[in-house]
């Protein structure tokens, strides 16, 4: 399904959001992070992601409980928004020290994850006709895990409120996202704000990336449509008897390089051949692994140099359980699998919390159990 709205606000402002975005894109590498979703036998759906970005930016977990007065525009000094309760309790990893979860989960099993946009995100400005329905491109994720508890909910709110971008000092411009949402039924969907306005695409593929828009991705997988799990055969070309090399020779010409099409065309393959998992669990335990293909090592994707230069690496992974409610999470640091249960953290705070996700680098040392 594909929603498509327009707005007179996105036109006039296109030059200059535009601009902010190319700006942010220029002067951050926060282009690579990758996203899954698995499906498990017991139906369980288990929404994963990496985090990419060229400078630590300093996630750690925040957690609101339900009834929390929420206000957006927050980050904004000179505009002034709307407020609204918190429904339902959610958690997740923030970034800069703010009160917003660019990645999270609720009490009803909603998971959200903002991913980088850059080139292609264009939000609305604030003004007297919109503050009060005015949601920062940032600030998304609270508003949709404090409201909803479904999909079809989400789709339904999004045309009520207009996005629009806050100048963020470390990015030196607005946050250019754009977002995937999926529940507990497995409704999956990427929420995007365009020129052309919003769009809202059916995640059909299990997968999403960064830039160009999804929908550009689903038209480049037909460049892919021979790839297959199983290991070719052996065939004869004229007299000669041609053997294949080793395994994997069903993926031959899987990219393999750090670009958002590369890793769309991986992160559809791999999350639609892992074999499927039985339980909660095994699913988890699958999202990890298959992001490891995804981590992206200090030093190996760079821009700019000397005192400028910036790598893109992978600073966490997260994985959401949305039939328990559980959140878990590693970091570039921590390189243990977390875990909180989320229902139980919102039951015992009274206010927004926050918890440090680094937990450092920790290596067992098995000589003893000889």
């Amino acid at each position: 399904m594909k929603i498509t709205t327009s707005n007179n606000v996105f036109k006039s402002i296109k030059t200059l959001i535009a601009g902010a975005a190319i700006l942010a894109l220029g002067t951050q590498s926060a282009l690579a992070c990758t996203g899954i979703v698995l499906h498990a036998q017991d139906g369980t759906v288990v929404p994963a992601r990496t985090m990419e970005f060229g400078f630590d930016v300093q996630s750690n977990i925040y957690a609101v409980p339900a009834g929390t007065s929420i206000e957006t525009l927050v980050l904004d000094k000179d505009q002034t928004g709307f407020t609204f309760e918190a429904k339902y309790g959610f958690l997740g990893a923030n970034g800069l020290d703010m009160p917003i979860v660019f990645d999270g989960l609720n009490t009803e099993g909603l998971y959200f994850g903002a991913f980088y946009f850059a080139g292609d995100a264009v939000f609305g400005t604030v003004s007297d006709a919109n503050r009060d329905h005015a949601v920062s491109s940032e600030e998304l994720g609270n508003w949709i895990l404090g409201q909803f508890a479904t999909v079809d909910e989400v789709k339904a709110a999004l045309p009520t409120i207009e996005v629009v971008g806050t100048h963020i000092d470390a990015l030196r411009g607005v946050a250019p996202f754009h977002y995937g949402v999926t529940d507990a039924t497995g409704a999956s969907i990427v929420i995007e704000y365009t020129l052309d306005g919003l769009t809202i695409h059916d995640n059909t593929v299990n997968a999403m990336t960064n830039n160009p828009p999804y929908d550009w991705h689903l038209t480049n997988l037909r460049n892919y449509i021979g790839l297959q799990a199983e290991n070719v055969p052996e065939i004869t070309v004229g007299r000669q008897t041609l053997q294949p090399y080793g395994q994997g020779t069903g993926m031959a010409g899987l990219p393999g390089d750090f670009t958002s099409p590369s890793r769309f065309v991986r992160a559809v393959a791999f999350a639609n051949t892992t074999l499927p998992a039985a339980d909660a669990s095994e699913a988890i335990f699958n999202a990890f692994h298959i992001l490891n293909a995804f981590d992206i090592p200090k030093g190996a994707v760079r821009e700019g140099h000397d005192d400028s230069l910036q790598t893109d690496y992978t600073i966490w992974t997260s994985a959401s359980d949305t039939k328990n409610v559980q959140y878990y999470y590693k970091t570039y640091q921590t390189q243990a699998v977390e875990s909180i249960d989320v229902r139980k953290v919102i039951a015992k705070i009274t206010k927004p919390t926050t918890l440090e996700m680094e937990n450092g680098f920790v290596i067992n040392d098995r000589t003893a159990d000889f």
